[in-house]
């Protein structure tokens, strides 16, 4: 009996140790400190990939070299949410199909390479499919 009770407890200090060493990374992979969430780029161009998957759907898009602003021209991963908060903003599968064109609004990451987050979308008829009902710190449109 008593050695039951001590592999009990050496089990449960080993699975609380491995679960203390792996909570640093999955916060971490949350954290948007590397976009600038204060400043919004528009991206006009078309769809390369549309991702649809978790932790977060991706949308590739080429902007064109007569983008209004020239920064923007070039390839562009688009980050946006898990399926279940794009679901619940009005997205799904078929949101988009590779060749069609696009408008996205989303925050560049800092460092100028070519990936931003996606803050929203604007559809043909004008209107917005947005990533998240939340909104981060210094995020405004």
């Amino acid at each position: 009996m008593q050695i039951s009770v001590k592999r009990t407890v050496v089990t449960l200090i080993a699975v609380m140790g491995a679960l203390l060493v792996a909570a640093p990374p999955s916060l971490a992979h949350h954290s948007r400190a590397m976009f600038e969430v204060s400043r919004n780029v528009t991206y006009r161009g078309v769809v390369d990939e549309y991702q649809w998957r978790n932790p977060h759907c991706h949308i590739v898009i080429t902007v064109g070299t007569g983008a209004q602003d020239p920064s923007a021209t070039g390839t562009w991963d688009i980050e946006a949410s898990s399926i279940n908060l794009m679901i619940a903003e009005g997205w799904s599968r078929t949101t988009y199909k590779v060749g069609e064109a696009v408008t996205i609004v989303a925050h560049p990451v800092k460092d100028g390479s070519k990936g931003a987050l996606l803050f929203y979308a604007i559809m043909p008829d004008g209107t917005r499919l947005y990533r998240a009902q939340h909104r981060y710190p210094g995020e405004t449109e």
